[in-house]
């Protein structure tokens, strides 16, 4: 699964080819959750409050480019790397 950022020890990433909603994934040590790209809500799995928080801020200042690679990863294209949290 190619990773597409990472900041804070957060690791972002998505599949290729995956199934619908539209998600990304990410990992915090042992935690692991897929999170909507348009609600930014967790579809699955789970965050410490602090980390999910980060993604959350990420992931809304991001939400252009992770539709972007959303699409990409459908078409198999390579995806490209989103600026992480600064």
């Amino acid at each position: 699964m190619p990773e597409i950022s990472r900041f804070y020890g957060i690791l972002i990433k998505m599949y290729y080819i995956d199934h619908n909603p539209p998600h990304f994934h990410a990992e915090y040590g042992e935690y692991r959750a897929e999170y909507n790209i348009y609600t930014l809500e967790i579809i699955d799995g789970k965050l410490p409050v602090r980390a999910n928080t980060l993604v959350r801020e990420w992931a809304f200042l991001h939400q252009e480019e992770l539709r972007s690679n959303w699409e990409r990863a459908q078409h198999a294209e390579r995806l490209k790397k989103i600026r992480p949290l600064d």
